[in-house]
């Protein structure tokens, strides 16, 4: 029974590693995808204006450089960013090493 417990207790961490793996990487591959987003949403403006998608693009690429220099000089704002993708990898890593204590009980 204990071998059973102790499965059990490996498969709901691996399952915890496995999500906590995943908000991880989808918080900050939404840093990327943002900026991206914002330059298709600005190309799709233009183009209902007349502007052909690539000009469009073009003239939207330095929209998005500025508006990411702007969020770059703001104080505080991109360690506030970053500190906060690195509490969840550091919630995560907590959640999965208190499983190593409780598989240690049940032993």
């Amino acid at each position: 029974m204990k071998k059973i417990n102790i499965a059990l207790i490996r498969l709901i961490q691996f399952v915890v590693f496995v999500v906590f793996t995943f908000v991880v990487i989808v918080y900050f591959s939404a840093m990327v995808f943002i900026p991206l987003d914002a330059l298709v949403m600005i190309s799709k403006l233009l183009s209902v204006v007349g502007i052909n998608s690539f000009i469009g693009a073009l003239i939207g690429l330095p929209i998005v450089a500025y508006m990411g220099k702007m969020i770059y000089e703001t104080p505080g704002l991109v360690s506030m960013i970053m500190e906060t993708g690195m509490d969840l990898v550091k919630t995560g890593k907590e959640k999965v090493e208190a499983f190593n204590k409780i598989a240690e009980a049940v032993k």
